[in-house]
């Protein structure tokens, strides 16, 4: 009975709907805000949707600022810059508003903001017991406001950061980094271009797959996958053939999240072999999840068996079991527009044994149904560059 011996946790407080950012003052009031940074990212800061938080959040009396110098991939400098942009406007609490990428990076700064100095942000990464080098009364409290649905950041309790100097993608974990208020409101989705929704709803549907597919002993992570997966498959078509669709931009909000609540269970190869490809190629986390998916599936075929049968039977899917499964996430990228190979961003076989070695290194990997290293992950990343499935 040891193996049921286990601590869970589950996320915040969420307000669902459109037009739930009308309340975004009143979800940083109630934090006790009084003067929030909202950190973004670039191309964000330049739309309306931006601006007019910051307009209402200042009509109801908070001094609010905004940040927006972060890469799509995040890296510590990123990190640094938002940390000294809260301190010198004497902030007390964080916005963090827009993809996984400005979700993580604001998470890291409410983490890193108010730390003693000497603390390096890659001394909590996700090892071991790290996270207690960091003092939970130097967090400041966090609203979070997802404009893309596929991270589920907005829920988490890591950051996923690059450090430029070592080339490799680091996750940063704190129990205390999660947002204590989240606001999804699909409106603030529906102009999302229908590439970037459906890189970004596969990033979901991998989130959710590889918590599925987990062996750890988690049952309500296990049945949030399961569903979080069946609103990717009805909903996420409907995302990408029409951005005004409410329902579904909400919908694929909701499994995004899900998504993220569900790999507490663990993770897997995708990501084990998504971070380190983001890290030296700079390429979407969401596609590279999406190309990798059916070649990882397909390595862990022998394990997977039993997952696979409930799954597919979930879905409704004519033949249950593990090569049902794959053909509906072929069928489904195809329907999208999701490359078949990583080859289609560019990406050789010229650093295999690096990316192999990252992979077989990266905490990720750590629940994946087979454990695997270097040169099994080298095996699946040839075949994705290649198309040999």
């Amino acid at each position: 009975m040891d193996h049921y011996t286990t601590q869970w946790n589950y996320p915040a407080a969420i307000r669902t709907g459109v037009g739930r950012i009308d309340e975004l003052a009143e979800a940083c009031q109630s934090l006790g805000m009084k003067a929030p940074l909202l950190i973004t990212d670039p191309g964000l800061a330049a739309l309306p949707m931006v601006e007019a938080a910051l307009t209402s959040c200042r009509a109801a009396g908070l001094r609010v600022a905004c940040f927006s110098g972060i890469k799509a991939n995040p890296n510590g400098a990123n990190v640094s810059d938002g940390c000294d942009a809260f301190r010198a406007g004497d902030h007390d609490g964080v916005i963090a508003f827009g993809g996984g990428s400005a979700l993580d990076a604001a998470k890291a700064v409410a983490l890193m903001a108010n730390q003693r100095k000497d603390l390096s942000l890659w001394a909590l990464e996700d090892v071991g017991d790290n996270w207690r080098n960091a003092d939970p009364a130097g967090i400041v409290p966090v609203v979070a406001v997802p404009t893309t649905a596929g991270t589920g950041s907005e829920v988490g309790r890591a950051s996923v950061i690059t450090d430029s100097e070592a080339e490799v993608k680091r996750i940063i974990f704190h129990p205390g980094m999660v947002p204590q208020s989240v606001i999804l409101d699909p409106a603030l989705t529906v102009g999302l271009p229908a590439s970037v929704t459906a890189a970004t709803g596969m990033d979901a549907l991998s989130h959710n797959l590889e918590a599925w597919c987990s062996p750890l002993y988690h049952p309500m992570a296990e049945g949030i996958a399961a569903e979080g997966i069946r609103l990717v498959r009805d909903f996420l078509p409907r995302a990408v053939a029409d951005g005004q669709d409410l329902e579904a931009r909400q919908q694929m909000l909701t499994a995004s999240m899900m998504g993220a609540t569900a790999f507490q269970r663990g993770l897997g190869g995708m990501h084990a072999l998504a971070h380190p490809l983001g890290a030296l190629y700079d390429a979407h986390h969401g596609m590279l999840n999406a190309i990798l998916m059916p070649y990882v599936l397909r390595a862990n075929a022998s394990a997977i068996g039993e997952q696979s049968v409930r799954l597919t039977r979930y879905l409704g899917l004519a033949q249950p079991g593990t090569s049902t499964l794959i053909d509906w996430v072929l069928d489904l990228r195809e329907s999208l527009g999701i490359p078949h190979t990583l080859s289609a961003l560019n990406i050789d076989t010229a650093q295999a044994e690096r990316v192999a070695r990252m992979a077989a290194e990266d905490p990720s990997g750590g629940t994946n149904p087979i454990p695997y290293g270097a040169v099994d992950y080298q095996r699946i990343f040839v075949a994705a560059v290649e198309g040999r499935l």
